[in-house]
């Protein structure tokens, strides 16, 4: 269904039972709301959660933002490096924004909150700005955005900002196994055909360049969120993966030590993805800590 949350048109997936309790998923940069694994949704459907997944603005169904521009990915990364403002054409306080938007449309007060990577990010500028809203809050693959944090390789970075043969769907999709070939888990390797096909379901939902390019500018933009960290004041767990070469474990760590209360899963030769293999552990973790 799409809901106009403060004026932004946002596509949200409403699944479970509707007097469950909410919770809120938040997707990574360019990501639909299908990279949220319909089998991790169904084991929390069953365990009485509401889940309500949504694709951020400039991904999947949701609004476009293709009047502001495609950002200079060289320039903001330069900028980024030498310490100077970052112009982005939006913010993720921005996008934190049209998430509780979402809440405010759907009549939620509070809900369980959890994002992965940029998604997680998000959700940081979220539970801080509005902890009335948050009943907990998970962390996945995620970041407080510290320079002081160990950093990806020029090799991981450098398959981030490839580009596949051509648009065609065929021609992406591979694009997407080359990269989750590098920045995924080692010690659990997707099964070819379900990554093709949860992959092509997510490409023929909206893949939109242009629109990543911006969420990765925004990205760039804001900057250290450490400070945000000590507002958090929701349950906190943080879920990492010890071989993510993307968002090294150390920034797991970071989050875990600097928020009051937080627990934390480190999970052994997961990197930067969501193994099939893992998914019965990550949404354990996500229901034990709304317990708290």
């Amino acid at each position: 269904m799409r809901i106009v949350a403060r004026g932004v048109a946002i596509e949200v997936d409403d699944q479970g039972p509707p007097g469950g309790e909410p919770l809120l998923m938040i997707m990574g940069l360019g990501m639909p709301l299908v990279a949220w694994p319909q089998e991790l949704v169904q084991g929390l459907v069953t365990r009485g959660f509401r889940v309500l997944r949504l694709d951020n603005r400039d991904a999947g169904l949701s609004q476009r933002f293709d009047e502001r521009g495609v950002p200079n990915l060289a320039t903001a990364a330069l900028r980024h490096w030498l310490h100077l403002p970052v112009r982005a054409p939006y913010r993720l306080a921005d996008m934190a924004a049209d998430a509780l938007g979402v809440l405010d449309v759907l009549g939620i007060a509070r809900a369980h909150v959890c994002g992965a990577s940029m998604g997680g990010m998000i959700a940081q500028h979220l539970v801080a700005a509005h902890p009335e809203r948050v009943r907990s809050l998970t962390l996945v693959m995620t970041t407080s955005g510290a320079r002081r944090l160990p950093q990806p390789t020029w090799a991981v970075q450098r398959a981030l900002l490839a580009r596949p043969a051509s648009p065609a769907l065929d021609d992406v999709v591979a694009h997407l196994q080359r990269m989750l070939a590098i920045i995924g888990s080692p010690a659990y390797p997707a099964d070819p055909d379900w990554q093709r096909s949860r992959l092509r379901a997510m490409v023929a939902r909206g893949w939109h360049p242009a629109g990543t390019a911006r969420q990765l500018v925004a990205v760039a933009a804001d900057g250290d969120r450490t400070p945000l960290l000590a507002r958090i004041t929701a349950p906190t767990c943080v879920i990492h993966g010890q071989a993510d070469p993307l968002v090294p474990v150390a920034a797991g760590h970071d989050l875990a030590a600097r928020i009051a209360g937080a627990t934390a899963d480190f999970v052994p030769g997961m990197g930067h993805d969501l193994p099939l293999q893992l998914l019965p552990r990550i949404e354990a973790d996500i229901a034990a800590n709304a317990l708290r």
